[in-house]
């Protein structure tokens, strides 16, 4: 059986095979139905299931400036003119929240190696001052 992030990309080409239509709001559906029907058939989720139930709520709260009860498909459509647009957007936002890690990583890089190059800087200045 497909983990969650398989499905997503199987109906991301062609929604209306799988959802019947492009809309981000069936696509919600489909995933509530879809987690209860693994947790009714005692599917364990995967990490990235488990992180994507728990965290994708909070972190398009975040990205969009809200705080409310409404689902990320409703946020996602304040700021869509359709139904088809909110899909569109609901796959970029997952592509970001995939890497959010990715991101995260890179940048903890570039602040140490940028924390590194000011302590050599540092032991230079007070070797030439010595």
């Amino acid at each position: 059986m497909s983990g969650l992030y398989e499905v997503l990309q199987k109906i991301k080409p062609r929604p209306g095979m799988y959802i019947g239509r492009a809309s981000v709001s069936d696509l919600f559906h489909f995933l509530v139905g879809y987690e209860f029907a693994r947790g009714e058939l005692d599917i364990e989720p995967t990490e990235w299931e488990d992180d994507f139930h728990e965290n994708f709520q909070p972190w398009v709260q975040e990205k969009y400036h809200v705080s409310t009860s409404n689902s990320w498909a409703k946020i996602i459509m304040l700021h869509c003119g359709s139904e088809k647009e909110g899909l569109d957007a609901f796959y970029r936002l997952l592509d970001e929240f995939k890497n959010r890690d990715k991101n995260l990583d890179l940048t903890d890089k570039v602040i140490t190696n940028c924390e590194e190059n000011l302590q050599i800087s540092k032991t230079k200045e007070m070797n030439l001052h010595s």
